[in-house]
Formats: structure tokens, C-alpha cells, sequence
């Protein structure tokens, strides 16, 4: 019979850290949200700021999160019209429900989205997020619904 492994102090500082930032997320968009009515797009830039350097997401991930999961389509919308936001959206983080960068062509050159990536320590191949799953970040989870 296996043993369950003991949960060290620095395991648990890790736990409470994460809790922490989630918690601090979701209290950032709660109050964007609360501040005044906002249109579709404008709450998917308000959850696209708080996506993690370095971290990505999917358009349907956000229109879930936003409660309109059949809405991934407008999620892209948004993004492609989010490059003349204050402040600005990082629309690179956000790709397709496999990690491809379907939304490249809408950067001012083809391969600026993944440039714009790789600064962040984000590994591309072929217009593809390298290691998507572990770099995914799912705002339902991380923000809570």
C-alpha cells in the first residue's frame, strides 16, 4: 500500500501562493466588471489581461468562463479589434482550442504573435503552442465561476 506523501511547509506556501493570485484575479475582474456595464468584447479584454505572462489561453476557454460557451467565434472578433485597446490586451496569449495561432495574420507582421510569444518564454513550432497543455490557462479555474 502506497503512502500518501507528506505535505512539506514549502508545498504548502506553494498551495497558498497560487490561492492567493487566483483569488487576487478574480478580484481585479470582479471589480472591472462592477466599475460600470460592459460590452462582450470588453469583458474579454478585461480576462485577457489577466492571462499570465508566459501562460496561454483558447477563445472558447474565455467565452466559457464569460458564460457564453458556443460564443469562441466572437472571442476572435474581439481579439482581432484589440491591438487599438488602453490599456493593451495581449492578444497573443489567446489561440485555438489546440494551440495553433489562428489569429496571427490579424498582427502587424505574420510572424509578430509568435515573436510577441517567444519574448514571453512561450516555445512555437510551426504555428503551434509547444507544450499547450502545460502552458493553458483556464480562466474558469484559475478565476473561479
Amino acid at each position: 500500500m502506497k503512502k500518501k506523501p507528506t505535505v512539506t511547509r514549502p508545498q504548502t506556501a506553494v498551495k497558498q501562493n497560487a490561492t492567493a493570485k487566483r483569488e487576487i484575479a478574480k478580484e481585479k475582474f470582479e471589480s472591472v466588471l462592477s466599475q460600470k456595464s460592459y460590452t462582450f468584447f470588453e469583458n474579454v479584454y478585461a480576462v485577457a489581461r489577466l492571462i499570465p505572462q508566459g501562460r496561454v489561453t483558447s477563445y472558447g476557454a474565455i467565452a466559457h468562463y464569460l458564460g457564453s460557451g458556443k460564443s469562441a467565434r466572437m472571442v476572435g472578433y474581439a481579439m482581432n479589434a484589440a491591438h487599438a485597446q488602453v490599456p493593451s490586451v495581449p492578444a497573443q496569449r489567446v489561440v485555438n482550442r489546440n494551440g495553433m495561432l489562428t489569429g496571427k495574420h490579424h498582427f502587424g507582421t505574420p510572424d509578430m504573435m509568435e515573436k510577441l510569444l517567444k519574448k514571453e518564454g512561450v516555445n512555437v513550432v510551426n504555428d503551434t503552442v509547444k507544450d499547450f497543455e502545460k502552458l493553458f490557462w483556464n480562466p474558469s479555474l484559475e478565476l473561479g465561476i
